[in-house]
């Protein structure tokens, strides 16, 4: 047994068997063992490469080594550094791994990293550049703090989410005169620039980044409201559709809420003409009408779009039968969203026929479009004998008893539609029940056949293995 005496360590012998100790008369010169001390300890020395790693921590922003270690001890690394290094440190040198989940912590209080395809590098490289976006302020913010980060998360940024774009900072003219001070003010603004963040320094130097949603707007401004912080100037679009345009990996753009009308509309349409990748396009919420919907329809012909929002605009008959035309020679469509707009019947039926002579669109929404009974009669026959559409969605309109009466009928033979809302259409019940019960038999067949190709897969994959 390890004992202290007198501050140092001794190992104290038992006593013989069958002795007996004798005990002092004074107690005090007896009491020689101090007793354990529970802060004192015998520390073992650490190991010489355990030394070398805390080194390699402390002196981490001097001289970054991390790749030439074992991934141990760039666990042990990566557990020890400080996430306030600068980025351009770590950035290239640092994989992805418990470093950057550390940082995405400390920075954010919610961070689901599923939304980042399970990567924490990713998500804090996109946040980081989202963050700096939105509080640009143009002629205040230097561009070269975007600039100098581009090289940094380039190829680990795939998605940007911008929720605000702030524009220039206003400082009011002295007043000349006492009661003219609104007059000028307003004078003003009219006559300043309401440009914001020019992406043409960003977007052509992305590589790697597929996916774009912009909105045009001012979050909490408070009692500086204004409308025109919640849209996007002339020059905006102009610099926009220039970057979309070198960005040849985009995707998905997502461009609503901003008060577009049809003049850059057309704009933005042509710069995205025979893109070589973009694949969904939303400029749903906005304020697109039937010379917007023509450019749109222009492009239906001259992409590869499967996905289409136009949303809550204003596009009525015109524009839908200039959509319905291009809808007819597509073949790459699969959705398309036309909610909230004016088509009314001759929209509809447009729409109806074209998709006569289309096999390729599976998803339609021409809800709250002020379409009746002909529009409902039109896809009805689509419905009989068309077999690629999956979703249609007529609810809010007023397709009345022989809209129903038709739907139900070409419902009856129709075996691919697997969701079918006419809510809130002035059609009676028990048709909507009926309608209802194909649905329901459609979903249950399309459930089996999807099984079945599941087990097919697998009995294929373990014959080849």
């Amino acid at each position: 047994m390890i004992m202290r005496i007198r501050g140092t360590a001794t190992m104290a012998k038992s006593p013989p068997a069958g002795s007996i100790l004798k005990v002092p008369q004074d107690s005090r010169k007896a009491r020689r063992i101090i007793a354990v001390d529970p802060d004192w300890c015998l520390d073992i020395v650490p190991c010489l490469s355990k030394l070398c790693l805390q080194s390699i921590v402390r002196n981490f922003q001097e001289k970054p080594i991390f790749k030439e270690l074992t991934f141990i001890q760039r666990d042990f690394i990566q557990e020890r550094l400080s996430p306030s290094l600068p980025l351009h440190v770590t950035a290239n040198v640092i994989s992805d791994g418990l470093y950057w989940k550390r940082c995405c912590e400390q920075k954010w209080d919610i961070c689901d990293v599923s939304h980042y395809g399970h990567s924490w590098k990713r998500m804090f490289f996109e946040r980081h550049m989202e963050s700096m976006i939105e509080l640009f302020i143009p002629d205040v913010t230097e561009p070269k703090t975007i600039l100098n980060l581009i090289p940094l998360c380039k190829d680990y940024v795939k998605r940007l989410s911008i929720s605000q774009l702030l524009p220039p900072i206003k400082e009011p003219q002295k007043q000349e005169e006492e009661y003219g001070s609104e007059l000028a003010s307003v004078n003003e603004y009219d006559g300043a620039s309401m440009d914001h963040f020019n992406f043409s320094i960003l977007l052509d130097k992305m590589t790697n980044l597929e996916e774009l949603h912009l909105v045009y707007r001012v979050k909490q401004c408070g009692m500086n409201f204004d409308w025109k912080m919640f849209e996007m100037t002339d020059r905006d679009c102009e610099s926009l559709s220039k970057a979309l345009k070198s960005c040849k990996t985009l995707k998905c753009l997502r461009l609503c809420e901003s008060n577009i009308e049809d003049q850059k509309c057309r704009l933005l349409v042509r710069y995205l003409l025979d893109h070589p990748s973009l694949r969904e396009l939303d400029f749903s919420h906005n304020l697109i009408g039937d010379r917007g919907a023509r450019a749109i329809s222009k492009l239906l012909t001259r992409s590869k779009l499967e996905v289409l929002n136009m949303c809550d605009n204003n596009i009525r008959d015109p524009g839908a039968k200039a959509i319905a035309h291009a809808l007819s020679e597509n073949s790459s469509l699969l959705s398309l969203n036309l909610r909230l707009n004016r088509l009314r019947d001759e929209g509809g039926q447009a729409i109806g026929k074209a998709l006569l002579n289309n096999h390729t669109l599976r998803h339609l929404h021409l809800g709250a479009n002020e379409v009746t009974g002909p529009t409902a009669i039109a896809l009805a026959k689509v419905l009989a004998q068309n077999n690629t559409l999956k979703s249609l969605n007529l609810s809010c309109n007023n397709l009345g008893e022989n809209g129903g009466k038709a739907l139900e009928e070409a419902m009856s033979h129709n075996t691919s539609i697997t969701e079918c809302d006419i809510r809130l259409s002035e059609v009676d019940e028990d048709v909507i029940s009926l309608i209802n019960q194909v649905v329901w038999t459609n979903q249950s067949l399309e459930t089996k056949e999807t099984s079945k190709i599941n087990e097919n897969q697998v009995y294929t994959n373990s014959y080849s293995e």
